[in-house]
């Protein structure tokens, strides 16, 4: 028991350190962030863009899809470009064509070595210079910059607009014709595009070949190349890495691990009677499977928009189902469905825990049920309208489409989802107190659950934190405190708590044991998770020790992956333990399929594309999306999915349960998993990131290379990948039928039998 509490000290002080660190770090980025002008003038007195043109650029190219539209500094969707890259290259290209044709009467391919040269050189001078005057709060720009500046402009009002030149490079985008259809709004948006290029190409105040955006994206154009901050910072995490996984096998070998306990002769769960509210939760994982299928058919769809742009096999679905909403649909239902899983699990278990059932605990599930459905569908309907009949800005704020990646939904919906996340608290909260009073072996493992309960609940919050009208680089901060650490770290703690705390109650581990293993895992976990969250920022307007700090952490994140093999086969002994635990067999098969996908997906694939040089070069590619596949699903998916099972199990009539269903559910899941993951997008990552480092980051989000012959291939041998896995949604999705086909057989037999009665 001393030691525990040591451990838990140690937690809270590194929970402490680590967010005023971070708090800090969100400071300094609010000061150092690239400024937003006022006006973006020529040296001649003209006006490019006038005040507040920039943040209405910005909520134009949000509501106009934002980043499920392409990306800007690198976040967002794969299929359209980098916004940020492609202005800057085109600026690039059209000012040096600008001189070349002026000043030698000659296009720039047609000239001498020694002519491009100087043009060259030239052109990394103008664009590299920071010309912003502080004192008036504008950019001025020359008048030869300018009137590159206003072509770039054009083809952007064009490309967003309904400009018909344009049709097939708005299909390789998969971009709808007016995309944007205010004409103010479509005016404004190359103001905040041009900012945001200006920004990755302009030197930082004093500083001297080191933009805002610390040389992201490659450019070789204008010498945009990776810091050297970026390569030193690099290695040093390397080295950090495997140091650090060397001190843990080492501790690892030098404890000594106590054996599990002896297993009952009997499944201790076999005669939990369901409470009320627990047999209430039942619905919640149905609408969970639901979700699944839903999420699967719109990644399909979205998919095949990388080929064929606006078009399902020839059918115009773009028209009803344009990528924005398909993309954002699949994005958006991944992180809901699990978190659903999660939710229903933590109410599922808190009064078997406690053998307490509150007052009006059923009916406070029931009601919050219904309250995150009407969530989930008012959100995705809205979302859908707004996109579809171009509501506006203000629309797509608080009731449409945010345009940011993961947490899209409105403003409106997400202060009705922290309600209820409150309110799941609450529930857990009053479901476990007397759990959470009486001493006992396993208290450490619940007062961890409903920490992390409460952090799931309270740091929800951060999705309110930014407005209408914020910076860029503090939507992105705020936004990977969300993603980072709402869903990738107290989701985590709390998945973890309740797998050991389900472990103790079957007696498969000693609860005292699980007590301080569960606490050193979450301060291991911690310590790296909480400032690797800077890794996502390292391109996003933040000062340079970003790098530094994000780089350092973000390795450490990887530590505690590189034992998770053998945590994966204690699991794996422990479902032989005794003949009544093949009953959570597929369970307890899940949990270890989290292991296999933690060490590949978020390990071998995140450290791949984590260090800043890596990063540098591949932010944004299929790289990305390889690690975010294998991650979410594998990890955070197969844990929901087996949760989801553990639950049933004690919900369902055990006649009806299916292992034959179950067994080609999560082996279709998994190899249709492994096989998108590395037959399709690794190596699409790979090829783009050799466009990327030889080229340019423009260059490898283009239509040349998205579209080239064996990008196109690799879109179609996800095809395989992807039947293979939907068959296991389908096979999930039968043996949830098969359970309430069997619970509506039980009521008519209960029903005839009274009858005759």
């Amino acid at each position: 028991m001393h030691a525990t509490r040591k451990l838990w000290t140690w937690l809270g002080l590194i929970c402490a350190l680590s967010f005023a660190v971070l708090g800090w770090v969100g400071a300094e980025i609010y000061l150092a962030a690239p400024p937003i002008p006022k006006q973006i003038i020529s040296a001649d007195g003209s006006q490019l863009f006038g005040e507040g043109e920039v943040d209405r650029g910005q909520q134009a190219w949000l509501s106009a899809g934002g980043q499920q539209l392409g990306t800007v500094w690198g976040h967002g969707s794969y299929v359209a470009p980098d916004w940020s890259a492609d202005w800057l290259h085109r600026e690039a290209v059209a000012l040096r064509e600008l001189w070349a044709q002026r000043d030698f009467t000659a296009h720039f391919e047609d000239l001498s070595k020694s002519n491009q040269a100087y043009l060259n050189a030239k052109l990394k001078e103008e664009m590299r210079r920071n010309t912003y005057d502080k004192t008036r709060g504008v950019i001025v720009v020359s008048a030869d910059r300018a009137a590159a500046i206003r072509t770039v402009a054009k083809h952007y009002t064009g490309l967003f607009g309904d400009e018909a030149s344009l049709d097939a490079l708005r299909t390789q985008y998969a971009m709808n014709p007016n995309s944007i259809t205010n004409p103010d709004d479509l005016k404004a948006l190359p103001a905040f595009v041009f900012w945001s290029a200006w920004a990755a190409a302009t030197d930082r105040p004093g500083q001297q070949d080191l933009s805002y955006t610390s040389n992201w994206p490659h450019e070789p154009l204008i010498d945009n190349r990776p810091s050297t901050g970026a390569g030193i910072w690099s290695i040093a995490s390397v080295i950090l890495m495997i140091g650090a996984i060397a001190a843990m096998v080492m501790f690892h070998s030098a404890a000594k691990e106590e054996e599990d306990p002896a297993p009952p002769k009997a499944d201790p769960l076999l005669n939990l009677k369901a409470t009320p509210s627990m047999l209430a939760t039942k619905k919640y994982f149905f609408v969970v499977i639901g979700l699944i299928l839903a999420q699967v058919g719109m990644g399909v769809i979205t998919a095949h928009y990388a080929v064929e742009g606006r078009s399902f096999f020839g059918f115009p679905l773009a028209d009803i189902l344009p990528f924005v909403v398909s993309r954002t649909i699949h994005t958006q239902f991944a992180v809901l469905w699990i978190a659903t899983a999660w939710l229903a699990t933590g109410l599922y278990i808190a009064p078997a825990i406690s053998g307490h059932e509150p007052r009006f605990q059923k009916l406070g599930v029931n009601l919050l049920f219904y309250a995150l459905l009407f969530i989930v569908v008012g959100s995705t309907a809205t979302g859908w309208l707004g996109s579809l009949q171009h509501k506006g800005t203000d629309f797509s704020f608080w009731l449409g489409n945010q345009g940011l990646e993961f947490t899209s939904m409105g403003r409106i919906w997400q202060i009705l989802l922290f309600v209820g996340l409150l309110i799941w608290v609450t529930l857990l909260g009053r479901a476990l107190w007397p759990a959470l009073k009486k001493p006992s072996d396993s208290r450490g493992l619940i007062v961890m659950v409903f920490l992390s309960a409460m952090c799931i609940g309270g740091f929800y919050a951060t999705s309110l934190t930014w407005g209408q009208h914020s910076h860029y680089s503090m939507i992105e901060y705020w936004r990977w405190w969300l993603v980072h650490l709402w869903v990738e770290g107290f989701f985590e703690v709390f998945a973890t708590a309740v797998i050991a705390l389900l472990f103790t109650r079957l007696g498969l581990i000693r609860a005292a044991t699980a007590n301080s293993a569960i606490v050193l895992e979450t301060i291991v976990f911690l310590f790296g998770g909480i400032l690797g969250t800077l890794h996502h920022l390292y391109f996003t307007g933040t000062p340079t020790f970003v790098i530094a700090i994000g780089a350092m952490f973000s390795a450490l994140e990887v530590v505690p992956l590189s034992m998770i093999g053998i945590e994966a086969w204690r699991n794996y002994q422990r479902s032989k333990a005794a003949p009544w635990v093949q009953t959570y067999k597929w369970s307890i098969l899940c949990f270890i399929a989290v292991g296999f996908w933690n060490t590949v997906g978020a390990g071998l694939l995140g450290f791949s594309i984590n260090t800043p040089i890596a990063l540098y070069y591949m932010q944004g590619l299929n790289m990305t999306a390889a690690h975010g596949h294998a991650a979410l699903f594998g990890v955070y998916g197969m844990l929901g999915i087996g949760l989801l099972l553990f639950c049933l199990r004690g919900l369902a009539s055990r006649l009806a349960w299916s292992d034959a269903l179950l067994r080609p559910m999560f082996w279709c899941l998994n190899i249709g998993l492994a096989m998108m993951v590395f037959i399709s997008l690794v190596p699409a990552g790979i090829y783009q990131a050799w466009a990327s480092i030889s080229t340019g980051m423009w260059f490898a989000r283009s239509p040349e290379i998205i579209h080239s012959k064996l990008m196109e291939t690799l879109v179609w041998l996800r095809v395989p990948g992807d039947v293979v896995f939907a068959l296991g949604t389908l096979f999930l999705a039968l043996f949830a039928w098969r359970l309430l086909v069997a619970k509506r057989e039980t009521i008519a037999s209960s029903d005839k039998q009274t009858n005759r009665a």
